[in-house]
């Protein structure tokens, strides 16, 4: 590829972690164009995950939860805009027919990867394989496209957040900073990904007994924040209910910084956790490890697929709780391990 690149467009319409992994392809982009403007478009609800990153010029935004009529509306005002921009490289990470046609319609140099019906390979100048296991991988790999590959690839995920993003935490627990804390985020937006509220209380228990704080945190729907309650009321060392639901995810991502662990399931914080190269024990249940877990050297993995035969995907019944078949006692293991490491690394600065 000969032409200058001036101006940028990656496509990433998707969950909030969906968007944090592709970080590393933000990161690359920048580094062989340092000087090119760098324009992403998301869901709405999704650009509070990258809100704070200094690569990204501006968003341009699809509503998702609204009527038809809103939503027609919105994809044409979105794709006049985009369209005035007049991109020097547009990329396409999504897989949605509509932001094939729409980029597509902007008749500029555009990348994605390779799919079955050729009707899809036509909508874009050049359609290149997807190769590697893990989604950041999979993600790097459209690249190729544009001979951005191997060594001068940037692998590793990166999330920003404010300082005020900082001090909000501050203003709900003044302490915050006084202590060592550990986070948990029990929740996820499927049944099928979580974990027993008993086992998450007696992982909490043990924390409080090392004398460490735990902190409860989720999203702000009803259910999440019935489901720390329950965990909370069976918990002999209470943990700190003070952030749940009340953090946006900025705000979230300078409380895990500030934790010297994190604990979770397979969801959004679980990589933002990673992004900010937190240790941390993520419990998979249904959802192909290899591919999702947490891109960090500094991650625990415990999957029920070790201790029980986990479905198909195609057999996924989404209401039930794999995770069931993994014990507390591994994860307790798990914490004995990452913070014997913790220690060892104090003791060598």
């Amino acid at each position: 590829m000969t032409i200058k690149i001036k101006r940028i467009l990656i496509c990433k319409l998707k969950f909030y972690g969906d968007v944090l992994l592709t970080t590393p392809v933000i990161a690359s982009l920048k580094q062989r164009y340092p000087h090119a403007d760098i324009d992403m478009l998301l869901y709405k609800d999704t650009k509070a995950i990258l809100a704070a990153d200094p690569r990204i010029n501006e968003f341009y935004l699809i509503e998702k939860k609204v009527s038809l009529l809103k939503k027609v509306r919105n994809f044409l005002s979105v794709l006049r805009q985009l369209k005035k921009n007049n991109y020097d490289l547009v990329i396409n990470l999504t897989e949605q027919w509509p932001v094939g046609y729409l980029v597509h319609s902007l008749q500029r140099y555009s990348i994605a990867f390779e799919r079955e019906k050729a009707a899809w390979n036509k909508l874009f100048t050049k359609v290149v394989p997807s190769h590697g296991i893990h989604i950041v991988e999979q993600n790097l790999s459209i690249l190729q496209a544009i001979n951005i590959q191997g060594k001068d690839n940037i692998k590793e995920l990166s999330l920003f957040y404010t300082e005020d993003d900082r001090r909000s935490l501050l203003k709900l627990a003044p302490n915050i900073n006084d202590k060592n804390y550990v986070v948990i985020q029990p929740t996820a937006r499927q049944a099928f990904k979580c974990w027993d509220d008993d086992k998450f209380a007696l992982v909490i228990d043990d924390l409080g007994q090392r004398g460490l704080e735990v902190i409860l945190t989720c999203g702000p729907i009803e259910s999440e924040l019935e489901q720390v309650s329950r965990i909370a009321q069976l918990c002999v060392h209470k943990p700190d209910l003070r952030f749940a639901g009340k953090t946006s995810f900025l705000q979230l991502a300078a409380l895990i910084d500030g934790a010297i662990l994190y604990i979770g399931v397979d969801s959004a914080p679980m990589h933002m956790a990673a992004a900010l190269n937190k240790p941390q024990i993520c419990l998979f249940g249904a959802t192909n490890p290899k591919q999702w877990r947490p891109w960090s050297d500094k991650a625990v993995l415990i999957w029920a697929g070790d201790y029980h035969k986990m479905p198909e995907r195609s057999e996924l019944d989404r209401s039930r709780t794999y995770l069931s078949w993994i014990p507390a006692k591994d994860v307790i293991k798990a914490v004995d391990v990452l913070l014997d490491n913790k220690k060892e690394d104090n003791n060598d600065k």
